[in-house]
């Protein structure tokens, strides 16, 4: 296992690039499985999950090809329906929780799947429910194997229906959608999530021939057709990323400026940093952090404290709560940090606590931060990173932080951002990687 050495307390200064969205990639890199056609995708992310899915496609029999740095056409005249079955798929699909995204597509174009319980983060019990009861009320039926931890799934007649949704899943809705866009009739699904990675998954099915409307909306309304075509896509920029590197530039009094931002797919990101003091500038589509000697958490019109909670577009992304929790520690202020849709996911504080951080874990959903409003400096310490997003959490501690700091299994890390040490270091970060 690999591990983080960094030197802290160290000011940051220049531009950086954020990678391709994961979250998107997951969704989109598994359309080209429902049609013969080439399609073209750019700006895929180089990181570990991603690969991952990438290679599981092209063990299904789809060609792919790497066009460029971030760019792959996918080919998937046949796909081999019969490698679900065989052991080496069973383990890499396990390892692998994108890897239920294949469903969709598999049985919109052949009618019959198999998959293990997917893998991932060790954030709390994620179900797949809400992807199974889509598929179930397209007409497919399920049998489980629980000695194989294996699902088999028949979906040889797919059929048109409405359905609502019991969560506003966004890989459940993804996965719904691509295996609507080929059956008979029409599917209504309300509740439907609408993030920007749902909504350039449905345009790009559009492209190819789909018809979906209501993009954007919790109300999609998708007309089966007979067959799909090729098309050529773009994966928008990172929106965790960005608000990493936003929370980065604010915790280490550094000036940073994010490229090529889409501002206009952030939605309420930016002005939730602003909440907790964090000032910035948007310079056409880049967004400028000037350097902070100080940050002051807002409070509510009545004076109470500040909360920040999760919820689904256009709410205020979970994927952050672990950013905006570490950059509140620094703060003039206190903020509440309400984690509704994962019940683990707040058990790393009691490194930050370690650290210096004042943080009160009410229960394993909430945390409320007493801001240290810089009178006292984080200490580095050994820790370990539980998930990909709290290991990103305390890499930003560990940066601001006075002395040095290591952090083990940053393979977590690697799962969802892209060369994270070399890009930091070229923005000053004093950190290297240890194998």
């Amino acid at each position: 296992m690999s591990s983080f050495k960094i030197k802290g307390g160290v000011k940051l200064k220049g531009e950086i690039i954020p990678q391709g969205a994961k979250n998107e990639a997951l969704q989109v890199l598994c359309a080209p499985l429902l049609t013969a056609a080439p399609v073209t995708i750019h700006n895929v992310p180089d990181i570990l999950d991603v690969n991952k899915l990438v290679e599981l496609i092209g063990d299904l029999g789809c060609k792919v090809e790497k066009l460029s740095k971030g760019s792959y056409r996918f080919t998937a005249v046949t796909v081999n329906t019969a490698y679900l079955e065989t052991p080496e798929y069973r383990k890499k699909a396990a390892a692998l929780r994108g890897s239920v995204m294949l469903l969709g597509p598999i049985l919109a174009r052949y009618g019959k799947a198999s998959i293990p319980k997917p893998g991932g983060d060790k954030i709390g019990r994620r179900k797949l429910d809400t992807h199974f009861i889509g598929f179930q009320n397209l007409g497919a039926q399920f049998q489980y194997e629980p000695e194989d931890n294996l699902f088999h799934i028949d979906a040889s007649h797919l059929q048109g229906k409405y359905m609502l949704l019991d969560e506003a899943s966004v890989t459940g809705t993804a996965n719904i959608v691509m295996a609507a866009v080929l059956a008979k009739g029409t599917t209504t699904i309300y509740n439907a999530a609408c993030e920007p990675y749902l909504q350039q998954l449905c345009s790009m099915l559009n492209r190819m021939g789909a018809k979906i409307s209501g993009i954007g909306s919790n109300l999609l309304t998708i007309e089966g057709v007979e067959k799909l075509h090729g098309t050529e896509h773009t994966i928008l920029p990172d929106m965790i990323e960005i608000g990493s590197f936003i929370g980065l530039a604010a915790m280490t009094q550094s000036e940073i400026t994010i490229k090529n931002c889409r501002i206009d797919m952030l939605g309420i990101i930016p002005e939730i940093f602003r909440r907790l003091g964090v000032k910035m500038e948007f310079r056409g589509d880049d967004i400028h952090i000037p350097c902070q000697e100080r940050y002051e958490i807002e409070t509510f019109i009545d004076g109470s404290i500040l909360t920040i909670a999760d919820a689904p577009w256009p709410g205020f992304t979970p994927d952050l709560i672990s950013i905006v929790l570490v950059v509140a520690i620094q703060a003039k202020g206190t903020v509440l940090i309400h984690q509704k849709m994962f019940e683990s996911r707040l058990f790393f504080v009691d490194k930050l606590i370690d650290m210096g951080a004042q943080i009160i874990l009410n229960d394993p959903h909430r945390a409320t931060v007493i801001g240290l409003d810089r009178k006292n400096q984080l200490r580095g310490i050994k820790m370990s990173s539980p998930d990909i997003r709290a290991g990103v959490a305390l890499l930003i501690a560990a940066l601001s932080a006075q002395g040095e700091s290591e952090i083990s299994s940053v393979e977590q890390i690697d799962r969802g951002y892209q060369d994270i040490e070399a890009r930091l270091r070229k923005l000053g970060a004093q950190i290297e990687r240890v194998i």
